[in-house]
């Protein structure tokens, strides 16, 4: 591969690289939003399950209405067919559709029930798996904020280290200035005390106190015990 297109190939690594941080950086935002959409998403369909449960009572409700005319007219029936048949025919017509008008409501009022309960399942299943994901995005947003922390603590204790390290460095050549000056002046010290000793020895042996130089004659009487 000739290094121009070495050059490419990293260029475009670093461009997908630096593509994708901005992705993850967004990765929780773009989370939460989805969150939002779909929360509004099941209140809609928790708008939906409402309406077809209040169908389903009205769809009752005629169907209670029905059975009770019904109910009327087969009796009406009855009692006409004891005095005036083609009344009582034309009750027991009444009977036949109320009961065919009874038979349509009711396959109406299944089908709001099924649908209402699959409805209901899939509306659960769907809060089920949002309450999941939202405990997904808390723990994200708490591990992240963690993670940052420790970075934080990380830096700064190696920031640390580094000026402890400085600081250590520059407090032992102050103590080895203050030590070699320490011992120039006990050098000094030193040197001004021999000074005043030597000088001292000298006055000493010139008054013929201590010391002093000695005569041959003197000499001559100490080795021949005079």
């Amino acid at each position: 591969m000739s290094v121009w297109k070495k050059l490419v190939t990293a260029i475009k690594g670093g461009a997908n690289e630096a593509a994708q941080s901005v992705v993850d950086s967004q990765a929780i935002r773009i989370l939460e939003q989805e969150i939002r959409e779909a929360k509004e998403e099941l209140r809609k369909s928790d708008h939906a399950r409402t309406q077809i449960l209040a169908k389903c009572k009205l769809s009752q409700q005629k169907i209670d209405s029905l059975q009770t005319s019904i109910a009327e007219y087969e009796n009406h029936a009855r009692k006409a067919a004891e005095t005036d048949r083609d009344l009582a025919l034309d009750c027991a017509q009444k009977v036949s559709e109320l009961r065919a008008e009874m038979d349509t409501e009711t396959q109406y009022l299944s089908q709001f029930q099924q649908s209402e309960k699959q409805l209901a399942q899939n509306i659960n299943q769907a809060k089920d798996n949002l309450r999941r994901l939202e405990q997904q995005v808390d723990m994200v947003k708490a591990t992240e904020s963690v993670q940052k922390a420790q970075v934080a603590v990380s830096s700064r204790h190696m920031g640390a280290n580094s000026k402890m390290k400085t600081a250590t460095e520059s407090l032992q050549r102050i103590q080895e200035r203050q030590q070699m000056r320490g011992a120039e002046l006990q050098a000094a010290e030193e040197l001004a005390n021999s000074d005043s000793n030597t000088d001292l020895e000298k006055r000493l042996a010139e008054a013929g106190i201590k010391g002093g130089k000695k005569s041959a004659d003197d000499e001559l009487s100490r080795i021949l015990g005079n």
